[in-house]
């Protein structure tokens, strides 16, 4: 998605520039072991983030911001938003570790994992970039996209967030699409 814009369209889902379809059906799992799917999150908007619970760095920074900008929120809006973390890593991340991870962050936000396929397929939906780096002690890491999606309550994309921005302004955006 890198260079393209994105259009958004109030009220409905939208497009990033060249009519490439962003978000989409997933089947994931959840901390409890449940499969969750994107239908389950209908009527309430998603703030959706891919990283994984190996992340040194970025994925902690953008969960803990996630979670302050829930608390920023009027609690009506608050309780139209789900933030959702699904992971690039699903060698790793089992459903307890991510539903572990995501709860430290915050109890609103639910961690998703899944099989190789499951994963790649929302990476996919979402158009995230994710490979594996080696690291010189014979582990790995993962390099990722690091936005935040907001989707509507219809499933549709409205827009997203950049990474680096403050909760305050994650906040406003939601309010602004309409949380």
């Amino acid at each position: 998605m890198a260079g393209a814009a994105v259009l958004l369209r109030p009220g409905g889902g939208s497009r990033a520039g060249g009519g490439v379809q962003i978000g989409g059906p997933f089947a994931l799992v959840n901390g409890a072991g449940k499969t969750v799917t994107d239908r389950d999150f209908r009527g309430r908007f998603m703030l959706v983030y891919f990283g994984y619970t190996h992340c040194p760095d970025v994925c902690p920074t953008t969960l803990s911001d996630m979670a302050s900008a829930m608390d920023k929120l009027p609690k009506a809006s608050r309780a139209r938003v789900a933030p959702v973390f699904i992971t690039v890593d699903p060698a790793r991340d089992t459903p307890a570790l991510i539903g572990d991870y995501a709860q430290a962050f915050g109890s609103e936000i639910v961690g998703l994992t899944g099989s190789d396929a499951a994963v790649a397929a929302a990476e996919a939906a979402y158009h995230v970039y994710a490979a594996k780096h080696p690291l010189a002690h014979g582990d790995y890491g993962m390099d990722h996209s690091s936005i935040m999606y907001v989707m509507g309550p219809d499933g549709g994309f409205l827009g997203v967030i950049n990474d680096g921005a403050k909760p305050a302004e994650i906040a406003q955006r939601l309010l602004d699409f309409g949380a």
